[in-house]
């Protein structure tokens, strides 16, 4: 919901998407004081990590242990591990968001069966895939977001690292070699205390297509929460202002 792009599509959901007898939303504890200003009869529950998670610091890719799923954040750089790894080791699986679903089941399959040893992934391996990883290691910790190339938060971090270990089973994550996480950082993720969300993006879902000035003028239609942060630099927006400006169109 703090997504620049598409985080007032969450906004939404949450302000507004209802189920007949309850709503559950399920987030991190970083959203627990906007729920708590926007939705005031929400009640909250929590429900900690049962294992721990240890930062190890940098390890060769030639000694990383089994069972370890490998982060990279370009294709290129995956498939460039993945080889590696492939020359040193003997096998790897690979994951990337652009795969389709059958193609990437099927190399989750290969891992999860102990077929091989290493996963090399994309940060996909973060959004809803249950993988039995007991080492995270990251290779970079840049991405290209879609507009810059950029460091990625602690949090996001956070997410990819917690694939390491399972219910009761702890695990590690670190580096690969030679880059390395700040010490300060480790411990953050360790401890999982990130600071809270201060606003959410938000567009109104109630549009005027009567004419396309309307139809711009609702999408300017500001939020009435304080929380709350008008987002108009959407790519769709975008797109609508650059096609009403053509005559033709």
């Amino acid at each position: 919901a703090g997504h620049e792009q598409r985080g007032h599509v969450f906004t939404d959901r949450l302000l507004l998407a209802r189920g007949r007898r309850e709503t559950w939303f399920m987030g991190a504890d970083t959203m627990r004081p906007l729920i708590a200003e926007l939705l005031p009869t929400a009640k909250i529950e929590q429900h900690p990590r049962l294992s721990q998670l240890r930062g190890v610091g940098v390890t060769k890719l030639s000694r990383m242990p089994a069972r370890s799923a490998i982060v990279g954040f370009s294709t290129p750089q995956v498939y460039e591990i993945a080889e590696r790894l492939r020359a040193i080791r003997g096998g790897a699986a690979v994951v990337l968001g652009a795969l389709s679903p059958r193609t990437r089941n099927a190399q989750v399959a290969l891992f999860q069966s102990g077929e091989v040893d290493y996963l090399v992934a994309t940060d996909a391996i973060g959004m809803g895939l249950n993988l039995d990883v007991k080492h995270v290691a990251f290779a970079s910790l840049r991405k290209f977001d879609g507009k810059v190339d950029r460091e990625l938060d602690a949090a996001e971090l956070a997410q990819i690292a917690g694939r390491a270990g399972r219910h009761l089973a702890d695990g590690t994550f670190g580096t690969v070699a030679p880059l390395a996480l700040p010490g300060s950082l480790t411990q953050t993720i360790e401890a999982h205390r990130f600071p809270p969300l201060r606003r959410l993006l938000y567009r109104s879902s109630d549009l005027d297509f009567a004419s396309i000035e309307a139809l711009i003028a609702s999408l300017q239609v500001r939020p009435r929460a304080r929380a709350l942060k008008l987002v108009f630099e959407a790519e769709d927006t975008a797109a609508l202002l650059r096609l009403a400006a053509d005559p033709e169109m």
